[in-house]
């Protein structure tokens, strides 16, 4: 296990909630928060996963509890949620990042696949978002992260379901975060758009393509994903953040030409999104759509995927994301230096 030492971002004696909480993202962003001294909470369907991401936790320093929920069943959320409210009293941060997947044209996913993805990915985040907000509101106090996807405003061929759910989330969350503010409410949501991430989605995704299911390069660890989301968790107020520097390029090119990015990814976004490497070898999955791929009869995937020789482990994007207010403060000084010493400088050349 990777060495997550307590950082600056301390959430010691926090409760914090992660959907999807057994592998990738989630299950990274469950390690950061304990290794800053939160007790964490673990939502997901695998069991293997659950169990191997409870015993990092507490080798992280946290207290860990599992919850084995289907986050597209909306009782069994607020069950969750009760359940984490009677082990640890209340609930201070609520990340929402389970989902699931379908790679195929849009004309080869079924009606039922479609909502399936739908389910899980979109209002599962509602169902989230709802059940913590149930618990966050009498209190006047806590955070819902939501963990979303440069996808969220820019979509991709062979990802028209997931595409579509994290633009639902998108709109979803910036409704929700006009009613809190409206309010007063001390509860606050923001947003963390991911950009490509070595988990193991790829592995789990329903994939009817020739090719293994691959993200788009350049690839970032889940650790990246992670400080960001403990970052986000701790600052609330902000209404999003943006990691790793393609993400920052794929949503100001959408806004800008978004046309020109449509003819782009029409030529480039079926190779990109295929390993040619073993086509031939692999025929596809059915994936955890259905049942996880981490269940009674399954494995741990852990968090990482197979991308490992290529993945990067940091972003200096998301750095200066996370600091935005220290360079603004950096950039004024540095500034005013400069009138001063260009002001000593005609001074001088006055004597």
């Amino acid at each position: 296990m990777r060495d997550f030492r307590r950082g600056p971002l301390s959430q010691h004696g926090k409760v914090v909630v992660v959907t999807g909480a057994s592998g990738g993202v989630g299950r990274a962003a469950a390690r950061a928060f304990a290794a800053r001294g939160a007790s964490v909470a673990l939502l997901a369907r695998g069991r293997e996963g659950l169990a191997a991401a409870a015993d990092e936790v507490q080798r992280a320093g946290g207290e860990a509890l599992v919850v084995t929920v289907d986050m597209a069943d909306a009782k069994a959320v607020d069950d969750a949620a009760q359940q984490v409210v009677d082990a640890f009293g209340h609930i201070d941060v609520w990340v929402n990042n389970a989902f699931a997947g379908v790679f195929a044209p849009f004309t080869e996913i079924t009606p039922d696949e479609f909502r399936r993805v739908t389910e899980v990915t979109y209002l599962g985040y509602v169902f989230g978002t709802r059940a913590a907000l149930h618990h966050m509101l009498p209190r006047d106090r806590g955070t819902v992260v939501q963990v979303g996807s440069a996808l969220a405003y820019r979509g991709v061929p062979l990802q028209s379901a997931y595409c579509g759910a994290k633009h639902a989330i998108q709109g979803f969350n910036e409704s929700l975060r006009c009613e809190l503010l409206h309010s007063g409410s001390g509860v606050r949501t923001t947003m963390v758009q991911l950009p490509a991430v070595n988990t193991p989605q790829f592995e789990w995704v329903l994939n009817r393509m020739p090719g293994r299911a691959r993200p788009v390069a350049p690839v970032f660890q889940p650790e990246v994903a992670a400080r960001a989301i403990v970052h986000a968790a701790s600052h609330g107020r902000r209404r999003e953040y943006w990691v790793g520097g393609p993400t920052v390029a794929t949503l100001i090119a959408n806004a800008v030409a978004p046309g020109v990015l449509d003819r782009y990814l029409a030529r480039t976004g079926f190779d990109s999104q295929q390993d040619q490497r073993d086509a031939g070898e692999y025929g596809g999955g059915p994936g955890n759509l259905w049942a996880p791929a981490d269940g009674p009869h399954g494995r741990d995937f852990g968090a990482h995927g197979r991308f490992d020789d290529e993945a990067a482990s940091g972003s200096p994007q998301d750095w200066v994301s996370r600091n935005r207010g220290r360079m603004g403060a950096g950039l004024a000084l540095a500034g005013g230096l400069g009138v001063v010493a260009a002001g000593l400088r005609r001074g001088a050349g006055r004597r």
